[in-house]
């Protein structure tokens, strides 16, 4: 295929393949173009041993694999129709504007020569710059390029699904709700999606929408939990939802989305303290959230690996506190107590990959932070009977390379949504304080 043929010239920046290591693919039926100054920043992130490293060392074996016995100046005919090629054209007569002594910068105005180059090829192909960088979109656009984001593993955060819906019913179903009865549902709906109504007096009743064998609708009504659940009483309908679904041991797959306050976390935790402490459904509960303060890895903390991790995961310590000062069971005497019972651990994200986790309640917190790529090696930990539960807060992200509609977290939801075993909720309402409530909203 030669570019007189070739529609589309896409440009690939280094962080595209860290975002994920196969983007490469994404691209169908046009030439892939990785320029020379991608492949030393790769060649600089492979010997990490985090996710970027991971990613890096991949994407230079795909690259390599596909181009080995073909010369880069030509490309190679890769396997979903494209040419991928590995580019060294570099005009400095066009580097007029951006200071060439950053890699990035060079990158840009590889794209640039590109473009100027087939601009007498007719019909001329679009050249296209791909980049997860919001700054590099911005300067490749100053300098006349089109700039994109990769959008592949997108699922934008104001259209993602609830959990929930309002409706209104009838006074005869709505009091064989309320007695516990189950009743057929022919409006189509998603499996495990809650509809919310209400009764003469406003109050809500929740009911939670199932299919059987045959595929035939029923309602469910959810119970409102007022004896609480590990001493934790839900304060709103939409955490009501949350423990219909962390209990229910046929959901295998639970993700919580709200700001902070909603109690995402504390829901979680009392669930899977009940599960394992109580009624011994699972033989452990691992909590764990990535290893993303601002700025900064653990490496700048005092001590050990367990020493710096407890500064990291103190927030899951806060909820499991609280927790524990308000449930009278003996087994929760205090957090020490419940911690060297062996059926809780708290644990980094970087330590449960390479684990096989049968028959475990693991709750990932802060699961905005991964990539999509990240929450997919996470749940593919799940050995058998293992319930997976992830939180998060899609407008606090500290990756630079994530975002709201970007992130693991939103992508997962948009992904399994439907499905039998996957429950979702999101919760809106803020219950930690009115003033952490307004901080959320205004600031």
């Amino acid at each position: 295929m030669s570019r007189r043929q070739l529609k589309k010239i896409f440009v690939i920046d280094t962080n595209v393949l860290i975002h994920r290591s196969d983007a490469i693919l994404s691209f169908k039926d046009s030439e892939v173009v990785i320029p020379l100054w991608v492949l030393e920043e790769l060649d600089k992130l492979k010997t990490y041993s985090d996710e970027r490293g991971r990613n890096a060392r991949q994407a230079i074996r795909f690259i390599e694999e596909r181009t080995a016995h073909n010369g880069h100046k030509e490309g190679a005919k890769i396997e979903n129709g494209s040419i991928l090629r590995v580019a060294l054209e570099f005009d400095r007569s066009l580097a007029s504007d951006l200071p060439l002594d950053r890699n990035d910068n060079k990158i840009i105005y590889c794209a640039l020569t590109i473009q100027e180059r087939i601009s007498t090829i007719k019909p001329k192909p679009e050249v296209f710059f791909v980049s997860k960088d919001i700054n590099a979109r911005v300067k490749a656009r100053a300098v006349g390029l089109h700039a994109v984001d990769y959008e592949k593993q997108k699922a934008y955060l104001a259209d993602l699904y609830s959990g929930f819906r309002d409706a209104s019913v009838s006074r005869e179903l709505q009091r064989q709700l309320s007695a516990g009865k189950t009743v057929d549902w022919e409006e189509p709906l998603l499996e495990n999606q809650f509809l919310v109504t209400a009764d003469d007096a406003g109050s809500p009743h929740i009911a939670r929408y199932q299919t059987d064998s045959e595929g035939k609708g029923t309602l469910r009504y959810v119970e409102s939990f007022t004896d609480g659940v590990s001493g934790i009483i839900p304060l709103n309908p939409q955490q009501q939802m949350a423990f219909d679904l962390l209990l229910d041991d046929s959901i295998a797959l639970v993700t919580l989305v709200g700001k902070a306050g909603t109690g995402k976390t504390l829901l979680a935790l009392a669930a899977g303290l009940r599960k394992v402490m109580e009624s011994k459904a699972y033989n452990r509960m691992l909590a764990s959230r990535p290893i993303m303060p601002l700025g900064k890895d653990i490496g700048f903390l005092p001590g050990d690996k367990e020493e710096k991790l407890s500064h990291w995961m103190k927030p899951l310590f806060d909820n499991l506190e609280l927790i524990v000062s308000v449930n009278t069971r003996p087994e929760f005497k205090n957090i020490e107590a419940v911690m060297k019972s062996g059926k809780v651990e708290i644990e980094a994200i970087t330590y449960i990959r390479g684990r096989s986790l049968p028959k475990q309640f693991i709750i990932v917190d802060e699961a905005q932070n991964l990539s999509p790529h990240e929450i997919k090696t996470i749940v593919s930990r799940a050995g058998k009977e293992t319930k997976v539960v992830l939180t998060g807060d899609p407008y606090q992200i500290d990756s630079p390379y994530l975002d709201s509609d970007s992130n693991g977290l939103t992508y997962l939801v948009e992904a399994f949504k439907g499905q039998k075993i996957f429950g979702h909720v999101t919760l809106e309402k803020s219950e930690r304080s009115r003033l952490a409530e307004l901080a959320a909203e205004l600031l």
